[in-house]
């Protein structure tokens, strides 16, 4: 696996295999796309100044966090188009209905800080942007705060894998550091989302 994983961030395909694993995640949050990015940043880095095909880092930044925001765009739709099965589905879930409630309170007042947090805590993209579509969030609500979480995880994840291998001299040390940096993350905001807010309830 290692290996067809190092032959692959070698190749010009490598922008497709990112772009593909990173806008289905949304709906399929078991895909490595994090690890498939930071993987391919590594690979980068590990071969500056070599003439080897490896991604470009600017490139690979710009493909995931685009990549980010179209599957959210296309999760937000197909649950703003979902109709009376998604709502029952949703409704039988405590975890969409509470993250729903706290999404939608928290873009009303224009802080949708949620939204970037949840991009980084394991299936939180998939939450947030389904229940942004179900509660019938208006884009321009929802749209700006999806680009910044698309730049922020994209960021984050390409700086790990570069600069984990710059610092750590090898490809794989640095995957591996940086893939354990970047669960941290998660952990920490799958934390910070489920805590219950401490805004005052409205009159």
């Amino acid at each position: 696996m290692l290996e067809t994983l190092g032959s692959l961030t070698a190749s010009p395909w490598i922008y497709a295999a990112v772009a593909v694993s990173v806008l289905l995640d949304v709906f399929l949050p078991v895909l490595p796309s994090g690890v498939l990015v930071i993987s391919a940043a590594a690979a980068a880095a590990a071969a500056t100044g070599t003439p080897a095909h490896v991604p470009d880092i600017r490139l690979l930044l710009v493909v995931a966090a685009t990549a980010s925001v179209l599957g959210d765009m296309a999760a937000y739709r197909l649950a703003r188009r979902g109709g009376a099965r998604l709502d029952r589905a949703v409704a039988r879930s405590r975890r969409l209905t509470r993250a729903q409630e706290r999404l939608g309170t928290a873009l009303a007042r224009g802080g949708g800080a949620l939204v970037v947090l949840a991009r980084f805590a394991p299936a939180g993209r998939s939450v947030v942007s389904l229940g942004a579509g179900r509660t019938r969030r208006k884009v321009s609500e929802f749209l700006p705060w999806s680009v910044l979480a698309g730049m922020s995880w994209a960021s984050y994840s390409v700086s790990l894998g570069w600069f984990g291998t710059q610092w750590l001299g090898t490809a794989w040390l640095g995957t591996a550091v940086s893939t354990f940096a970047l669960f941290a993350a998660g952990s920490l905001a799958a934390y910070l989302v489920r805590r219950p807010s401490t805004d005052p309830a409205p009159a």
